[in-house]
């Protein structure tokens, strides 16, 4: 009796612990690493998260955002119940979604958790799993939020280079923490949009170390032609999968995401908490998933736009990595920050650079018009001799708090 009590006690300190965390943390987004870097050092510094006021005519190419915005239906779920915003969800939006999606799929309605996009189940998953005593892995580059998360949670973070054809080396992934916590897949990945197959992903959930778990980021899947691991989280298998409804759904600055999973697993992240849905979010997300077309549609939009200014690359002989995503990034054989620096002198805003490649860019695809803009932005900057500007990456600065 006194041991259970002990246990409980224990339980509750560890909990209200891990929900102080949650509640002081910071969750990292693509629109915060893309907003920092727009920033100077300074302001880079207080890891600010909303977007500075922009030129009304500015090309907007470097959060992976969808300019085409909420299908029609969406947007037409998001009038019909903004009035009753407030409640919280007084008609079981998000319910009703968790059905759709679970019908689907495939999946028991327990397996789903809505947020409000993917962002808070990937940082909480990376701090349920991993600590000091049991790391993180990913590939390099990747997306960069697990790793922040895994520094709040003074993990060891090991960095895998990709494989010469871009794809995740699970081999390496697997081999290079014998007490890894989380092994993070992103696919197709960002930033450079290439594919890990699932042959791989099925390799590292069956060799990965034992009691860590594989966290799939399908926020990209719906923009290629990638099979999706869903069926593996059906099978009951270690991993988690995450997806959003910012990318091809055009939902960015909506809302909504799942985390997909074992009951037992998607309760360690409860600790963190989940707030309620938006039910603007729900609603519309649960329209977007019912059209049969809007996937399908969006995707030859955005592949049919990214094909053309991938003629332009190659017309120009610019190197590039073929990408199978809403993304793509390029070499520009000089210091990159100033070429991004450069871009936006042209009113043309581009993505980040990663460490491990400091030349190569990334580029979100916009609509045709915003990427004729970029092709003529882009070919003046490279035409032009290299800048002696600083190549100072803002993001280097950010101060990122740890887990006490």
């Amino acid at each position: 009796m006194q041991s259970s009590k002990i246990a409980s006690a224990v339980s509750r300190r560890s909990f209200m612990r891990l929900a102080g965390v949650a509640a002081s943390m910071p969750i990292f987004t693509e629109a915060h690493f893309a907003y920092a870097a727009l920033q100077s050092a300074p302001a880079a510094a207080t890891a600010r998260r909303t977007r500075p006021a922009m030129p009304a005519d500015a090309v907007l190419i470097n959060a992976n955002e969808n300019p085409l915005g909420p299908c029609t239906a969406a947007c037409e779920a998001i009038a019909a119940i903004a009035h009753k915003g407030g409640r919280y969800d007084i008609d079981g939006e998000t319910a009703k979604l968790t059905t759709t999606f679970a019908k689907q799929n495939g999946l028991k309605e327990d397996y789903i958790s809505v947020y409000a996009g993917s962002s808070e189940p990937l940082h909480f998953t990376v701090l349920a799993f991993t600590s000091p005593t049991r790391g993180f892995v990913t590939a390099d580059p990747s997306y960069e939020a697990g790793m922040r998360a895994a520094m709040i949670a003074k993990a060891k973070i090991s960095k895998i280079p990709l494989k010469a054809d871009y794809s995740h080396d699970v081999k390496a992934m697997v081999a290079a923490d014998p007490n890894a916590g989380v092994i993070y897949i992103c696919n197709p990945n960002n930033p450079t949009g290439t594919l890990t197959t699932k042959e791989d992903i099925i390799y590292a959930l069956e060799n990965k170390p034992k009691g860590s778990i594989l966290l799939v980021d399908e926020a990209y899947i719906h923009l290629s032609d990638a099979p999706n691991v869903l069926d593996l989280v059906a099978a009951d298998k270690d991993l988690i999968v995450l997806r959003t409804f910012s990318k091809v759904y055009g939902m960015a600055g909506i809302r909504c995401g799942f985390a997909v999973g074992r009951p037992d697993l998607l309760a360690k992240l409860q600790p963190f908490g989940q707030n309620a849905m938006p039910i603007t979010g729900s609603a519309a997300a649960n329209v977007s998933l019912l059209d049969p077309e809007l996937v399908p549609i969006r995707r030859k939009i955005i592949a049919d736009t990214r094909n053309d200014t991938f003629e332009f690359l190659k017309a120009n002989n610019y190197k590039y990595i073929p990408s199978h995503s809403n993304c793509f990034m390029i070499d520009t054989g000089r210091n990159g920050q100033q070429v991004i620096a450069a871009m936006r002198e042209k009113n043309v805003f581009i993505g980040r650079t990663w460490p491990i490649w400091p030349n190569v860019v990334r580029v979100s695809v916009g609509t045709p018009a915003e990427m004729a803009k970029f092709k003529t932005a882009f070919k003046e900057v490279m035409d032009a001799p290299p800048t002696t500007a600083s190549g100072h990456d803002p993001l280097a600065n950010i101060a990122f708090p740890q887990l006490s």
